[in-house]
Order: structure tokens, then C-alpha cells, then sequence
């Protein structure tokens, strides 16, 4: 296809252009009466959630009776809805795609560390019309230009984020699918030898390269010549300090990116992810307790919910993916258009500490503003599964390799003050030594579930 000028703000004028209007809306729901009637012809499951409501396609006639007649569809549902099918996934998709089965094409799934894989069935219009439109949405947002030479090390094996992103080929760019299974020592060695110039991986990632880059290529990460990242899949990018410390250390730019049709902007302080899809997916935040619909306005925060327009085997209808989201609506700055969305932490992590409700991502931005004092890396130590926490919420942080241990006390009474401030609540800290816990080439779990009895944690050790 031709490509837009490349110094065109968007790569898809039209339609980006229109993001959060009026017209947009009338489009939107132009599209989702189609896809309700898909639904209500070929997926048995949603036909039967809208019988359930008293209601049919022709009920739908603006974007809020779709909520009013559809409910959301959870992790909960969905082990339901397996256990139901006999743990057959093929049984499972005839029952909820708008389409035949006969119509897939790849299958990828989530990673399944909370419980079975959920799998991301898609059709060719998907990876090419649905997915591959917001990946080149994405990319050109963030400078990727026909040309340059994406290392692609998000991990490959049944990932939405690995071997679907590679299929997505409508800007033309070069890409190097190293993956994130290959290793540190590959992906480095790879990215110097194909001269990469733009990295797309978790931000675990693109900072343990940092670590291990002088070990194993003799020269600082920025002798690779990176000049754009764009990592997700985890909270990272969006912390000012980790932001700070990736580009600083790669001399490139760096870009946020998911958990949704959402990219990150180039203003320089942090405003959110731009949601980029009016087109293609529908966006709603609602009540993580009732799921009850949420009025987008600046500073509303919920459980993000999705409906795809477009497609057939992507089958996000009315689906949680299970993160909470602060919106800001307003103009951003930067003057780009879309709503943006901060991601504040997911539902299976939510923590209440004396009541307080506290994700790992808020812990994670706390602890990365005393880098280098402390690696970055840490651990909360839990008892028992969320939410629930008997205090103190315990936490396991490694310290900076040029931080004395003599140093320890005086900053871990920083660190409490800054939780406590910031977070309300203090917490029990147990010092680790630099690189003692285990890095992630994939997603990093900030959770370790230790039944009393079996905590390694030693309170008389060093602290």
C-alpha cells in the first residue's frame, strides 16, 4: 500500500483525525450494530447474555445500550465458560466469535500466569485490518519509518505481542524477530550484528540489556545505536525514573505501549498512553465492584473494558483484560489526538494494606526513584493470595551495587517515609544483594506467595 508522507503527523490521517469526535461516535456505532448481529447469529454464549437481559440486536441503538445489554465479560467468565465446554477451546470459540472457526488463521493465547492460557484467536482481517492497523498506528507515531530495523524481542511463543506483530507488515518496516526466548546474550549479539535501530520489548527488559550489555558486548547498551524502544506488557515505561534511566542509558527515545490500542506520545513529561482505535475497539472503564459504566472525564479511574468493531477472531466483546485505568480526556499538549490512559495497576494485584488499596505499579514507581541507591528491582512478600494483607506488606529490595551497607538504614527510612507519603502505609523491607533476584525477559512478577512457615524472610537479617 502506499505509505504516507513521512513527515505526516499520523498514518492514518482520516480516521485518526477524528478520534473522540462526534462523527467517530456515529461510526463506532455503526460498526457495533454489525458486530452485534454477527454475535447474535454465530456466537451462542453473548446471545444467550443478551436473552438473559430482554434484549436483541435491534435493542442497541447507541453506544450506551451496549452496556445496558451486554455484561462484561471477566477471567471469571471465562473459566466458567471453559470448564463448561469440557476445557475444549474449540467448543469454547464457536460459542463466543462473531465468526466460523473455519476463518482463523494464528492463534496466540495470554501467558497464563494466573491460572490456564486465554486464548487470542484471529482471522486474517483481524491481523491485518485490526491489529496491524494499530501497530502501524503505533509505530509511526513513535518515528518508525520504512527503513529502519525493529529488534522485536517481546517474546514470540503464543504471545499477541510476538509472532501477530510480525505479521502486521502495512508500514514496511524491517523486522528482526530475535524474541525474548532467545536470551540476553542473543538478543544483544543480534541487535549489533542486524544494526538494529529500533527495540520492541517489556521495559525488564530493555533495563537488564543495560545490566548485561558491557558483560557481554564490551560496550555500554548505547553502542547498538538505538535510537527508539517501545516496550509494554508491564509497568515500567510510564515511571519518570525508568523512563529517565532507558533513555539515558540508551540515548534513544522511549514509548509506551498497550494494554489496549494505546502508544505513548513524544511530550516530554509523561501524559499516558494515547488510545488510537475509536475505529477498531471500543473503550469503556467501569466499576471494578459492580461493573457498572464510568463517564470518560479527566481523572476518571476503573477496570478497562473492550468491544472489537472490526474482525472476527479477536472476539473482545465487552472484555477485561483485568487493568485499572485514570483517563484524562482533555487535549494533551503534545497536540496529538486520542484520550489518554494511565495504567494503575491490575485487578488480580490489587492489595488492601489497613484498608488502603495499593498495586504494585504505584510500589514499583516509589522504589525506582531511589535508583541507583537500589537496583530497581524488588519483590512484595505476601502470606496469602490479594487482596487481603496482614501487616506490614513486606517487601524484599535489592540494594545498588555502589550503596554500603552501612548505608541501608538511613535509606530504608527514606524508602518507608516515601511509601508512607505516597502511599499510606509503611512497609517491613529486607535488603537483597544487586542482582540477587531473578530478571524477566518476559513479564515481571512483582507478587511472591510464601505460606507462613515456608517466608525466607529472616528478620534479623540485614536491613
Amino acid at each position: 500500500m502506499t505509505l504516507p508522507p513521512s513527515d505526516a503527523r499520523y498514518w492514518n490521517a482520516e480516521m485518526e483525525g477524528m478520534l473522540g469526535t462526534e462523527p467517530m461516535r456515529r461510526l463506532q456505532l455503526e460498526r457495533l450494530r454489525q458486530r452485534v448481529a454477527q454475535l447474535w447469529e454465530h456466537a451462542p454464549y453473548f446471545r444467550r447474555r443478551m436473552e438473559q437481559r430482554g434484549a436483541r440486536p435491534g435493542d442497541v441503538n447507541s453506544l450506551e445500550d451496549w452496556a445496558r445489554v451486554m455484561p462484561v465479560f471477566t477471567k471469571g467468565d471465562y473459566r466458567d465458560l471453559i470448564e463448561a465446554c469440557e476445557n475444549d477451546v474449540y467448543r469454547l470459540l464457536d460459542e463466543t466469535l462473531p465468526v466460523p472457526l473455519d476463518q482463523l488463521v494464528t492463534m496466540a493465547a495470554t501467558s497464563g500466569t494466573t491460572g490456564d492460557p486465554q486464548p487470542y484467536p484471529l482471522t486474517w482481517q483481524d491481523i491485518d485490518a485490526l491489529w496491524g492497523e494499530f501497530v502501524a498506528r503505533a509505530r509511526w507515531r513513535c518515528g518508525v519509518r520504512r527503513g529502519d530495523r525493529v529488534v522485536h524481542a517481546f517474546a514470540l511463543s503464543m504471545f499477541l505481542a510476538g509472532v501477530p506483530i510480525l505479521q502486521c507488515l502495512r508500514d514496511g518496516v524491517l523486522q528482526i524477530p530475535v524474541g525474548a526466548e532467545s536470551g540476553v546474550a542473543r538478543i544483544l549479539k543480534t541487535a549489533r550484528f542486524f544494526k538494529g535501530n529500533v527495540l520492541m520489548c517489556t521495559p525488564s527488559l530493555a533495563e537488564h540489556l543495560i545490566e548485561r550489555a558491557p558483560e557481554i558486548l564490551g560496550a555500554p547498551v548505547d553502542s547498538l545505536g538505538i535510537k527508539i524502544l517501545m516496550c509494554g506488557g508491564e509497568p515500567g515505561a510510564g515511571i519518570p525514573e525508568v523512563r529517565r534511566r532507558i533513555e539515558s542509558a540508551y540515548g534513544g527515545k522511549l514509548y509506551d505501549l498497550g494494554a489496549g490500542l494505546g502508544v505513548s506520545c513524544d511530550w516530554p513529561e509523561y501524559p499516558g498512553m494515547h488510545w488510537i482505535g475509536d475505529d477498531l475497539v471500543i473503550y469503556e472503564l467501569v466499576s471494578p465492584a459492580t461493573h457498572e459504566p464510568i463517564p470518560l472525564v479527566d481523572g476518571a479511574e476503573g477496570e478497562a473494558v473492550f468491544t472489537s468493531l472490526i474482525g472476527g477472531g479477536f472476539g473482545w466483546t465487552r472484555l477485561s483484560l483485568g487493568d485499572i485505568h485514570r483517563v484524562t480526556v482533555s487535549p494533551c499538549a503534545c497536540g496529538a489526538t486520542g484520550l489518554r490512559y494511565r495504567i494503575v495497576g491490575r485487578v488480580d494485584d490489587m492489595l488492601k494494606v489497613k484498608g488502603v488499596i495499593v498495586y504494585p505499579a504505584a510500589i514499583d514507581s516509589v522504589i525506582s526513584g531511589f535508583i541507583p541507591r537500589v537496583t530497581g528491582e524488588f519483590r512484595i512478600r505476601l502470606d496469602e493470595k490479594p487482596p487481603r494483607v496482614v501487616p506490614p506488606l513486606k517487601l524484599r529490595i535489592e540494594r545498588g551495587a555502589d550503596t554500603a551497607r552501612v548505608a541501608l538504614s538511613a535509606l530504608e527510612a527514606e524508602i518507608e517515609r516515601a511509601m508512607h507519603e505516597r502511599l499510606k502505609f509503611t512497609p517491613r523491607i529486607t535488603w537483597l544483594e544487586p542482582g540477587e533476584l531473578p530478571r524477566s525477559e518476559h513479564k515481571t512478577r512483582f507478587i511472591e506467595i510464601v505460606p507462613p512457615g515456608d517466608d525466607a524472610d529472616d528478620p534479623a537479617a540485614p536491613r
